[in-house]
């Protein structure tokens, strides 16, 4: 095998620290070392590359923009080795890891409150999560279980539907008391608040109802829930959000629904992960786990409504 041209790690760190604090000797009291093997380090370094990576200017050390360019992709190495050798540190010796991705909203809003339950009856199972605002490659990316929202077909890929996707209409208690609403075709008065990825979600909203009105696509737009929900209950407008994104606000009423009509997604969320991992344990179990606790949901919801 060819040797590869890979700074050492000690020389990485020399440089990085030199680089956040702009002194060799402030970096080499951090790492404990003297300045001058700091110095050595960097300069190996810039001998490596056939770049300076400092120069000084008036007594003070400054980056070449090569050195700013190098800083960057170092910090991030660095912090992968570092993240990567406290996911090892955390792993007892008979641990198997299970790497799920998820949509933030729904990770943090349906799926966390079922990991405990999970995480007790499979101890020799570890969960990493990533979150995901985007379909992406399984694979490519090293991940064994996704949670997808779409249409539940996917190359590839085994499919379970968890979720059925209902959109209800939620507003501060102190904005609807200002602006009293008599009939759904009120709202289109009041501030509509919208996420990016679904532009024209009000319109759908309004069309269902068999109401025609110009300012469905008019308001402000936000790239994820939490924040659009979070101005929702500052009072900012009407949001237009999945059920199970806002149980919490309303049990509490710091959202109630500004009117009572549900508009029912032909899109769900899934459960997903490649064909030929079904037959993993770890897999196995977390779905099996997850896609329960999914239809005693739907029996519970039934049951309450």
């Amino acid at each position: 095998m060819a040797s590869r041209n890979l700074p050492s790690t000690a020389a990485m760190q020399c440089f990085e620290a030199a680089a956040r604090h702009m002194s060799f000797t402030r970096a080499a009291d951090e790492l404990s070392l003297t300045q001058s093997a700091v110095s050595k380090q960097v300069a190996h370094l810039e001998s490596a590359l056939q770049h300076k990576l400092f120069r000084r200017v008036r007594r003070t050390l400054v980056l070449t923009p090569e050195g700013a360019i190098f800083l960057s992709d170092v910090r991030k190495v660095l912090a992968q080795i570092e993240m990567s050798t406290h996911t090892i540190m955390t792993y007892s010796g008979n641990s198997e890891v299970l790497k799920v991705a998820t949509l933030p909203s729904f990770g943090s809003r349906w799926l966390a409150d079922k990991l405990p339950s999970f995480l007790a009856a499979n101890p020799g199972i570890s969960l990493e999560f990533h979150d995901r605002v985007e379909d992406f490659d399984l694979e490519q990316q090293d991940i064994d279980i996704a949670l997808f929202y779409g249409h539940g077909s996917w190359p590839n890929l085994a499919c379970h539907k968890l979720v059925n996707e209902e959109m209800v209409a939620v507003a501060a208690p102190s904005l609807l008391a200002r602006h009293p609403i008599h009939t759904a075709s009120d709202l289109a008065q009041l501030p509509l608040l919208h996420l990016s990825t679904r532009p024209d979600a009000w319109h759908h909203w309004f069309a269902d109802q068999k109401i025609t009105t110009d300012r469905s696509y008019h308001g402000t737009r936000f790239e994820t829930f939490p924040m659009l929900v979070r101005t929702a209950m500052a009072g900012g407008g009407v949001a237009l959000v999945p059920h199970f994104t806002v149980d919490e606000e309303l049990a509490a009423e710091r959202l109630v629904l500004a009117w009572p009509h549900r508009l029912y997604s032909e899109s769900a969320y899934y459960l997903v992960y490649p064909e030929h991992l079904g037959e993993l344990g770890k897999v196995r179990r977390f779905v099996a786990h997850i896609t329960a606790s999914a239809e005693c949901r739907v029996s519970t919801t039934q049951a309450t409504d």
